[in-house]
């Protein structure tokens, strides 16, 4: 993974699928795909104060993702309430979204 740009609760991450992050339907494993989205998220909602870490967060697979495919995540948050925040995450191909990703924040410095 590499860390393109991070900015006050923004990030994007790029993640080349490779031959060992597929499945045997030759599609990315899932996990890789939550992973990079994850990666956005902790970027973005670390990007401007205390220590945060997630408080929860869900997937919604729209497209496969196969080897050799460039996946960036971008991600921005929401809104921030006390501890709190909720930050959105699309991991695209391109143009095409692949997935959607929701997490859930909470700081704790």
């Amino acid at each position: 993974m590499q860390l393109m740009a991070a900015g006050d609760s923004t990030a994007a991450v790029q993640l080349t699928i490779g031959a060992d992050m597929v499945n045997g339907h030759a599609i990315a494993h899932g996990g890789y795909v939550f992973m990079l989205a994850d990666t956005a998220f902790a970027c973005a909602c670390n990007g401007r104060g205390p220590v945060t870490v997630a408080a929860g967060a869900d997937i919604t697979f729209i497209a496969p993702a196969r080897e050799g495919d460039v996946l960036v995540a971008t991600a921005a948050e929401r809104i921030s309430y006390g501890r709190s925040g909720i930050y959105d995450v699309t991991v695209r191909r391109g143009e095409e979204v692949i997935a959607e990703f929701r997490g859930r924040s909470r700081a704790i410095g």
